[in-house]
């Protein structure tokens, strides 16, 4: 039966009045969508349990952000802050003294009580006259643009735990990371990258203590986890289509896929995993497109192959993912982060045996591609929206473990920000004579995140998801701004 006719009768429009009608909704519908997509209107997609049809559509922040993305460069294992950024003059001139106060409960193992000078030479630099040690040569050049919080700490001498507390925290496992809750409360601006990349250790010394779990969305739907790159090339798993079948073949099977998967899903429509992994289904054919572009460091001059280090067996390998996470800022990836350093002890930051071997060889490392990525983006002006982290789980002890190493210090440690509305020179916090513990303005993981959030536009107390009758937030029910940090 025609139920539109030409002449509009038995009380129906006609095709001429229904085109009109209906044309003026489409329009409606397709300015809207691209309003949401160039960031210019506020997404309605999510519902009260974040379910979407687009579930990582750009939302509005809750106030104009200073950054824009995030890259978090993390150094796993505990970097000793009084052998890189807290230099102790004391601590030189009382080598081999017994530590007044010293708690063998500190670290992970046991410590001797007496103090162990730093291996490593310090020089002051820049207008700030931030102490630098030897071993971050060309960060030396850029303590100007960084803010140091010197008075740090975590709840757990234990990497695991230290770790989900610096991404999640809380220090047990199963809660959401930083930066699943960044792309849960603001989205993705581009529709063909992951809103959050982690890439962890490109030589293959494995993963960092609690695996995934970092970098989990937990109970949030799982859309908004973490992409892990691995460390071969590509740096993605079946990046590429097979020969043998065209994109319009691959599409014509996701289209299939995908109306099979919705029929599925009207029966499980609470199910936040089921979402998930029909989005995934999409972003995959998306970045198919696009990913092999960005992740293709070629592209780039010799000369700033050259300045990340990438003809230098040393730090090539975390020279590229710096590059890399550069390249995914400008096409507005919302948060990267890089893990420096594997699981193991002496794969990593975590110098229980000999604090100069240690340090030496994964400052040598880090030291020139994160120096190149912070020039790079001052060059480009992105350094003014990306907010660059640094920093690990805890320091380490004052006093020596053996001979020559130390154990894990949860009471103490330096994390530095730059960019995105940081104000560059700043030390805020800081230690005792021998940086063993905290004496000023202690500053919680808690504290950290809500300022990072702050510089992402978004109030830390505001960003809630419902789990268990329960509202809850990356800062749980703690957390300040630290004013003193920004612009």
């Amino acid at each position: 039966m025609n139920l539109f006719s030409e002449t509009g009768q038995a009380g129906f429009p006609s095709r001429r009045e229904m085109l009109r009608y209906g044309g003026m909704g489409f329009g409606s519908l397709a300015l809207a969508g691209l309003l949401e997509q160039q960031g210019l209107a506020q997404s309605q997609a999510v519902s009260s349990e974040t379910k979407s049809i687009r579930p990582l559509a750009p939302r509005q922040p809750h106030f104009e952000p200073k950054a824009k993305s995030v890259i978090w460069l993390l150094m796993n294992g505990g970097p000793s802050h009084i052998d890189t950024w807290d230099y102790k003059p004391e601590l030189q001139k009382r080598d081999g003294q017994k530590l007044d106060g010293a708690d063998r409960k500190t670290g992970f193992f046991a410590t001797t009580g007496t103090l162990l000078k730093s291996p490593f030479k310090f020089a002051k630099h820049g207008q700030s006259c931030a102490w630098v040690s030897e071993i971050f040569p060309n960060l030396a050049n850029h303590v100007d643009k960084m803010a140091f919080i010197h008075s740090c700490y975590t709840e757990s001498n234990n990497h695991s735990p230290a770790l989900f507390q610096l991404n999640t925290g809380l220090n047990r496992m199963g809660f959401p990371c930083v930066g699943s809750w960044i792309t849960y409360g603001l989205g993705s601006v581009n529709e063909n990258m992951p809103g959050f990349v982690v890439m962890t250790d490109a030589l293959g010394r494995g993963l960092p203590k609690g695996k995934a779990l970092n970098w989990g969305a937990g109970f949030l739907p799982g859309v908004y986890q973490g992409t892990p790159l691995n460390n071969a090339n590509p740096a993605i798993d079946n990046l590429f289509r097979r020969s043998s079948q065209s994109a319009t073949q691959q599409r014509r099977l996701l289209d299939l896929v995908k109306a099979s998967n919705g029929e599925h899903q009207k029966k499980y429509a609470d199910e936040a995993d089921l979402s998930a992994r029909i989005e995934s289904f999409e972003l995959a054919f998306r970045m198919q497109m696009s990913a092999p572009e960005v992740l293709n460091v070629t592209k780039e001059t010799e000369a700033t192959r050259k300045s990340y280090g990438l003809d230098n067996k040393k730090c090539a390998h975390f020279g590229r993912q710096c590059l890399m996470a550069r390249r995914m800022v400008e096409r507005g990836v919302r948060f990267i982060q890089i893990y420096s350093g594997g699981t193991g002890d002496a794969e990593s930051w975590d110098g229980h045996k000999d604090i100069h071997k240690n340090h030496s060889k994964l400052g040598g490392e880090v030291d020139q591609p994160i120096a190149a990525l912070l020039a790079d983006l001052k060059q480009s002006g992105l350094l003014d929206s990306t907010l660059v982290v640094c920093g690990g789980e805890f320091g380490r002890t004052s006093d020596s473990q053996g001979s020559r190493g130390r154990d894990h210090n949860p009471n103490a440690f330096t994390t530095w920000l730059a960019g995105g509305g940081i104000k560059g020179g700043v030390h805020y916090g800081k230690t005792d004579e021998f940086g063993y513990k905290i004496i000023e303005k202690r500053t919680s993981v808690h504290d950290i995140h809500a300022t990072l959030l702050h510089l992402m536009g978004m109030d830390h107390e505001r960003l809630t998801y419902r789990f268990n009758g329960r509202d809850y937030r990356l800062t749980d029910v703690y957390g300040d701004v630290i004013k003193e940090l920004l612009v």
